[in-house]
């Protein structure tokens, strides 16, 4: 018996290593459609958003921190694991905050779907925005 439980716990470490060895250490994402909603005069307007892109770097599941590099500089990211997603949780000037989830690969697309919010203020007015597209894995 000892040795089934000894079998079975080196089978589910040498397994554990091998899913972490396959997570990405990097995505390039691009988000082609957005909406913002800018809160003004009692209510939401809604607005288009132009396309952006970044990259997710130097992902680090267990310490669960990563980097995201757009063309304004570096910042710092807070992973969030979920079931078949990673959420990227960044705390920007004043508090705000931005989330990008990556879900799992779509095989047929060949990239991860994914979504990024932001969640902040200007003025005091809140403004809300939230872009569609996917990341592709860097490594």
């Amino acid at each position: 018996m000892i040795y089934r439980s000894t079998f079975a716990l080196v089978l589910l470490l040498v397994l554990a290593g091998a899913c972490a060895a396959d997570e990405p250490k990097a995505f390039a994402c691009s988000f082609t459609e957005g909406t913002t909603h800018a809160y003004e005069k009692g209510e939401f307007a809604v607005e288009q958003t132009a396309p952006l892109a970044f990259v997710i770097g130097a992902i680090d599941a267990d310490a669960q921190t990563a980097d995201m590099k757009n063309e304004r500089g570096t910042g710092t990211l807070r992973i969030v694991r979920a079931v078949n997603a990673m959420h990227f949780l960044e705390v920007v000037t004043e508090g705000f905050l931005h989330i990008t989830t990556v879900y799992d690969k779509d095989e047929t697309r060949g990239a991860h779907p994914a979504v990024h919010s932001r969640h902040f203020g200007l003025f005091g007015q809140p403004i809300v925005t939230q872009y569609q597209g996917f990341c592709e894995a860097l490594g």
